[in-house]
């Protein structure tokens, strides 16, 4: 009863309940004898109905994070981290501004691997926006909050977006000699990242984190119900292919 409650309440709520207002719409169309608006209106509607279900998200959001594997043994010389968003003013434990949710799971990996391996943590992002933070100075605030040296820790943060990430690093490697660094991100962004980071002619070893998805995926009915979500997953997606195919075409 719960989850069939939940399934319901889902079509009460943004964007559930412009799917229904819409198909209204079609059906108020079709009656009205405007039948091929009332068609391209409801396949319209049932692409958005599509794209904001947990099962669509799951599947397409788990087929870019199986590109990639972590290592079950993996060794370098520097860990690589991509910064991936960060708030500038928000109040942090000892100071301000906040790492996004997948930025502090990328944190995470990289900080472990670092302890593990006793590599430096090479960190790369910049400010993006006028109100969004400086990530690579967040993230090492954070990296020695956590007890990492800071002689362990190295800054990149003029970088805006993936490609710039791997341009600025591939210097700083070139400057410190580091042949075999270990790439740090999101799971769903590696195969860009990789791509990124070849076009440089730089050899990574991927280290997916941040995984959205379990690779095991169990259906339930509920994973049919729209959601801002799964439709947020969707977009990611989508996202992440445009910057796929901008990496293989453009020079």
């Amino acid at each position: 009863m719960i989850y069939l409650l939940k399934f319901g309440a889902s079509f009460l709520l943004p964007p559930g309940i412009f799917i229904v207002a819409f198909l209204v719409m079609a059906v108020l169309m079709w009656r009205k004898r405007e039948r091929n608006y009332a068609k391209v209106l409801a396949g319209i509607t049932i692409i958005f109905y599509l794209l904001s279900t947990g099962w669509v998200s799951e599947w397409l959001l788990g087929s870019l994070e199986s590109r990639y594997e972590p290592p079950s043994e993996v060794t370098g010389d520097a860990v690589i981290m991509l910064g991936g968003g960060a708030t500038s003013d928000t109040t942090d434990v000892d100071g301000l501004g906040n790492l996004g949710g997948s930025a502090a799971n990328r944190l995470l990996t990289a900080a472990r691997l670092q302890k593990k391996l006793d590599v430096p943590i090479i960190l790369s992002g910049g400010q993006v926006y006028a109100d969004s933070g400086r990530e690579a100075q967040i993230a090492k605030r954070m990296l020695l909050s956590l007890g990492i040296p800071e002689d362990k820790i190295m800054i990149e943060d003029q970088s805006l977006n993936t490609k710039q990430n791997a341009q600025f690093v591939h210097k700083l490697l070139n400057e410190k000699g580091y042949s075999k660094p270990i790439l740090v991100t999101s799971a769903f962004h590696m195969e860009r990242s990789v791509l990124n980071f070849h076009k440089e002619n730089m050899d990574v070893v991927p280290y997916p984190s941040d995984y959205m998805v379990n690779k095991k995926q169990v259906f339930h009915y509920n994973k049919l119900a729209p959601s801002a979500g799964a439709l947020c997953g969707n977009y990611t997606f989508l996202q992440e292919w445009l910057g796929i195919l901008v990496a293989k075409i453009v020079k």
